[in-house]
């Protein structure tokens, strides 16, 4: 199972509740911290605390859009007439009328108009925030196997492109290895061109001097480093992007030196063929919490 977390991802739960559906929906996209926008209803807008504590526990990265919506069931809400109550309003109505004779009677309108004629069921609000809680936790959880699912990918991909930095490393050692001797072959072949002799031993201090400022021992091994310790950051647990972020950069300052120090066309490639694949990490990595 892969260490990673992706920032991008989708997750939503719902469940009816006291006659009321209510549903979350959870959307998060790469960002440098944690950012977090609720849309909830007035009514439950109490909630935005406690849910903000619980993402912030789950979530450590990312740019966070959460929506609940609260929508009632028809059947749960249909208005119900208190036929008692509205006989003791008729009647009454009929009194006044032998009282005042000249008083307008009520119409059908004013009726169910009169507090108390309809009524609907009561909601209770509690079990509605406790349910809307209960909710938000699935879906936080479901968001969190979406983020982890893309971060396996992710992995793979990383992984990936982290094995053909070892496999271009390793090709352009030979040419490292055999630095000195090239240049002092093209160093020969410059003097045999301008037909004119060198003293031994400066021949000797140029070639050496020239092979040190061509020498890219150093950053092969670095790049080897690097990626041995992405790996090892790869699997251990979260968050790793600003960490992966950061080794993204150092592999590419160490193909950049590399390609200034190449004293070969292939070698010149190689560090191309690097700096590319070392940018398609650090676009991969912008992803990961």
């Amino acid at each position: 199972m892969s260490h990673l977390s992706s920032m991008t991802a989708f997750a939503q739960a719902s469940a009816v509740q006291g006659g009321y559906l209510i549903s979350w929906e959870l959307r998060s996209v790469n960002h440098r911290y944690l950012e977090s926008q609720f849309r909830l209803p007035d009514t439950l807008r109490a909630l935005e605390f406690s849910v903000r504590d619980l993402l912030r526990k789950h979530v450590k990265r990312g740019k966070v859009d959460l929506t609940l919506k609260l929508e009632p069931e028809a059947s749960e809400h249909a208005l119900a007439l208190n036929s008692e109550f509205l006989g003791q309003l008729v009647a009454a109505a009929r009194e006044v009328h032998l009282v005042v004779p000249e008083a307008t009677p009520p119409t059908t309108l004013d009726l169910l108009r009169w507090p108390g004629v309809l009524e609907s069921n009561q909601v209770d609000q509690d079990s509605i925030m406790q349910a809307a809680t209960d909710v938000f936790m699935q879906a936080l959880e479901r968001l969190g196997e979406a983020r982890a699912s893309e971060g396996q990918r992710l992995e793979t991909v990383i992984q990936q492109q982290l094995a053909t930095i070892d496999a271009l490393v390793e090709s352009v050692r030979p040419f490292a290895d055999n630095v000195m001797h090239m240049q002092q072959q093209r160093l020969e072949q410059r003097l045999q061109d301008l037909q004119t002799q060198a003293d031994p031993a400066r021949l000797e201090q140029e070639v050496a001097l020239l092979a040190q400022r061509g020498d890219v021992r150093e950053e092969l091994d670095r790049l080897i480093i690097h990626v041995a310790e992405a790996r090892k950051l790869i699997g251990k647990p979260g968050p790793h992007g600003r960490r992966l972020d950061f080794l993204s950069q150092e592999l590419n300052r160490e193909a950049n030196t590399l390609g200034a120090k190449a004293t070969h066309t292939d070698m010149s490639q190689k560090a191309i063929d690097l700096k590319v694949v070392i940018e398609q990490i650090r676009e991969q990595v912008q992803n990961i919490e």
